[in-house]
């Protein structure tokens, strides 16, 4: 950045590679994912979860997508049942711990690897 420029949020971009299944495949889970997140970063949540199952014309882009609004923003997320992997971004103008929201979404897929950027905006 610039000096004097100022930094409008932070965006934490997930791609989790080789996850549980059975995790990425339920809305349940997928619905006690974003409230577990939402309390460890310390973010509100706007509205109800939006988790739909679609993207059936595709093996690989069928399953769930979940946005939750948030005070400070927004979370995303797309699931591919065929490939096993999942895709999550959180967007905030409030500072979090990307190192723990990273940890906690690896650990709760089953992932066996995921690839974590940081960025501010």
């Amino acid at each position: 950045m610039k000096k004097g420029s100022k930094n409008y949020g932070y965006e934490l971009i997930m791609d989790l590679y080789d996850c549980d299944l059975e995790v990425i495949s339920s809305k349940k889970k997928l619905q006690e994912y974003v409230n577990t997140l939402c309390k460890i970063i310390d973010m509100k949540q706007y509205g109800k979860t939006l988790l739909p199952y679609f993207g059936l014309s595709e093996a690989f882009t069928k399953g769930y997508s979940l946005v939750q609004l948030i005070e400070t923003s927004s979370i995303t997320g797309h699931f591919s049942e065929a490939w096993k992997t999942a895709y999550i971004n959180v967007f905030t103008c409030k500072t979090m711990d990307e190192k723990a929201a990273a940890k906690f979404t690896k650990e709760f897929f089953g992932a066996k690897k995921i690839k974590a950027r940081f960025i501010n905006r």
